[in-house]
């Protein structure tokens, strides 16, 4: 006989009495998103337009919903797959009206400070933070842009 607790064991916990349990999403296999960007006021290479292979990775806290789980992983990969295959640049950038002009807006995403793998970690966190459901106490974004530089909010 498998091991595991009994029929009126297990029914007389509830999930809501779980307590906080945390899903991580992409920790051995990292969600990749192809995303290009400028440091618009770096002294070196990186004022130019290039992109990355950026491995997202995410931790998401709360107590359990009826459903069995913290959070439906399909929300959480629905907000990374929007910044997939986009361009992202501070919102005063002039390349952004260049982007406009050629027809290509809908490829941006304007932030309010330079998008560094930091801010993006910052960014995604707050996306996450409106969409979650309220069982939902905290999320975790980290954004690794090369195998030498990540970032954690």
């Amino acid at each position: 006989m498998p091991r595991g607790l009994s029929e009126a064991a297990s029914s007389n916990i509830e999930l809501a009495e779980a307590g906080e349990r945390t899903l991580r999403i992409g920790g051995d296999s990292p969600i990749r998103i192809s995303t290009g960007h400028r440091i618009r006021h770096h002294d070196g290479k990186c004022s130019r337009p290039h992109g990355h292979n950026y491995e997202i990775t995410i931790e998401v806290t709360g107590t359990l919903t009826m459903e069995g789980w913290v959070v439906d992983k399909g929300i959480v990969t629905d907000i990374i797959d929007e910044w997939d295959h986009r361009f992202l640049l501070e919102k005063s950038d002039p390349l952004a009206k260049a982007f406009e002009e050629a027809g290509e807006g809908e490829s941006l995403l304007l932030l309010d400070h330079p998008p560094t793998a930091e801010v993006m970690s910052l960014e995604l966190e707050r996306e996450l933070e409106e969409e979650l459901p309220e069982n939902v106490s905290n999320a975790s974004v980290t954004v690794r842009e090369t195998g030498e530089l990540c970032a954690t909010y």
